[in-house]
């Protein structure tokens, strides 16, 4: 199955969607036949339906079914699903909450960029479909410009070049949404069978078919683990981030 991804609609026309102004449709003399919808009421009927059931149920006929209109209907508002897609993840970003600290209090980079990552988890548990997203070319819009200039302060003047910021935010972001995209597996497996009930079947079989001294490393270790933890590979995963900044910094020759 082809994976969903941003920019693959209509460049031209996603980005009069994505820069009209507050409360302003695209064309403002071209009325959609139901009075009362709007652009912006198509994008959160959209966000609101992947929030709940995912991007496979997102459709034009399923929204359209929400919406209480008929799929033509829609289509006098947003191209298609590729445009929409594009708008609902301007819209979360847009939405994202931007925590602006206290200036007369210098604040350590390693604080700013876990917050830029914490945000980002959250905002990925609140929007999972945003995970399921390919976002290699994001859609240029103010949410996205927005949350991209703010995250950039993180790494600024820590002693990066501007491409090596760009750099460092995008590995960032590309942990936090592995991270959130395992934790989605877990929790649907565990939806269905826990990882406690999955083992007391497992672990009889396990041990009459494997030899241990076969596998010494990964009986020790896996004893050591026990059942996957998102927020300790989530800890680890930032710790190791935040080190390698800290290391390739600190290699820099002082200016």
């Amino acid at each position: 199955m082809a994976r969903d991804r941003s920019g693959a609609g209509d460049t031209a026309r996603t980005l009069e969607l994505l820069w009209r102004g507050p409360g302003q449709e695209a064309h403002p003399g071209r009325r959609g036949p139901r009075q009362g919808l709007s652009v912006d009421a198509v994008v959160r009927a959209a966000v609101t339906l992947a929030d709940a059931e995912g991007l496979t149920a997102l459709t034009m006929r399923a929204l359209a079914q929400r919406l209480g209109v008929t799929p033509m209907t829609l289509y006098t508002y947003v191209p298609g699903k590729a445009e929409l897609l594009d708008l609902m993840l301007d819209d979360a970003y847009r939405t994202m909450d931007r925590p602006r600290p206290a200036t007369d209090v210098p604040e350590p980079w390693q604080t700013r960029v876990t917050r830029v990552a914490e945000d980002n988890r959250a905002l990925l548990a609140r929007h999972p479909w945003i995970a399921d997203l390919s976002v290699t070319r994001p859609p240029m819009g103010p949410g996205v410009i927005a949350k991209y200039e703010y995250e950039l302060a993180a790494f600024d003047g820590i002693g990066l070049t501007d491409v090596e910021m760009d750099a460092a935010l995008t590995h960032l972001l590309a942990v936090v949404h592995a991270e959130a995209q395992a934790a989605a597996d877990a929790a649907e497996h565990n939806s269905r069978q826990s990882d406690e009930e999955w083992w007391a079947v497992s672990a009889p079989l396990l041990e009459r078919a494997m030899d241990p001294g076969s596998y010494p490393l990964a009986g020790r270790v896996g004893s050591a683990v026990g059942p996957y933890n998102p927020e300790t590979v989530w800890a680890f995963g930032l710790r190791c981030v935040l080190d390698g900044l800290a290391r390739l910094i600190e290699s820099r020759p002082a200016s």
